[in-house]
């Protein structure tokens, strides 16, 4: 960021005396606790703080100046949580040794997800936009090895945006109800969430991984740690992943459920039983 641009930042008392009254009323609310069966929906004030923020930015009280101020603020939030996570980390590297095998094999669970958002892109009505929506979570590393493999107006790039913004909007929200729900409602331990909330992003990171330690909060320190390590791979190998399996696998299998569902298409037109 230009010197500049920095100082219009600092300068902007509007949006620091916003955002400290929102950390105020959102702190005063609390943490809440929905029971759904056996399991638990943790609303924490960082999903207040979302909400809030957002609607605000709807009032005249936030302006598009205050709005391009904050964004840089994001980033400097974000590299103070993974300066927390880096000294988190240490007192449980042995740990998280022991766990190497699953945090390296991690991104394969990302992979998987792929059989399951593609033919349901595709039913919905999706071409190739499903393709840039569906090989991965569609974080910034992603976002480049669409646009520049397709480019920034082609259909698989159109596909990769809509999730990267759906992803920034909600994707932090969503993560932190799932996760303490599934934490509290499956067999699975709590640091398997830990590494699963790793997904290459700080904020999904920081709400996945803050439900995980509200439900669980003698574990604090090892779900911080193992949440910020498999986030950490997920950064440094998922683009490796996506390259070499994820994007080469999502376009085969698209290619495979168009052929099939061009193939149905002309058997009804003809008048043929599309199943035969």
């Amino acid at each position: 960021m230009e010197k500049k641009d920095m100082k219009s930042v600092i300068k902007d008392w509007r949006l620091h005396a916003i955002v400290f009254i929102l950390v105020c009323i959102t702190e005063a609310i609390g943490q809440f606790s929905i029971s759904v069966g056996p399991g638990v929906i943790l609303l924490l004030p960082m999903l207040y703080a979302f909400f809030l923020g957002l609607g605000l930015y709807f009032t005249p009280l936030i302006s598009e100046k205050n709005s391009k101020n904050a964004e840089p603020l994001i980033i400097l939030g974000v590299t103070l949580l993974i300066a927390k996570i880096g000294v988190t980390i240490g007192p449980q590297i042995e740990a998280i040794i022991a766990a190497g095998p699953a945090l390296l094999l991690q991104e394969l669970g990302n992979l998987g997800t792929i059989f399951l958002a593609l033919p349901l892109a595709v039913l919905l009505g999706f071409k190739r936009e499903s393709i840039g929506m569906t090989h991965s979570v569609a974080r910034e590393p992603n976002v480049g090895l669409i646009v520049n493999k397709f480019g920034f107006d082609s259909p698989e790039g159109r596909g990769v945006m809509a999730i990267y913004i759906f992803g920034t909007v909600f994707g932090a929200v969503f993560l932190g109800l799932i996760s303490g729900l599934l934490a509290t409602t499956t067999p699975l331990h709590p640091l398997a969430f830990a590494m699963a909330s790793g997904v290459g992003s700080g904020s999904m990171m920081a709400a996945a991984s803050g439900s995980l330690v509200a439900a669980f909060p003698t574990m604090e320190n090892q779900i911080v740690a193992f949440a910020g390590a498999s986030n950490l791979l997920s950064l440094s190998t998922g683009l490796y992943m996506s390259i070499f399996i994820g994007l080469p696998l999502t376009e085969k299998l698209y290619s495979l459920m168009m052929n099939r569902k061009t193939k149905k298409q002309a058997a009804v037109k003809e008048g043929r039983n599309p199943n035969a």
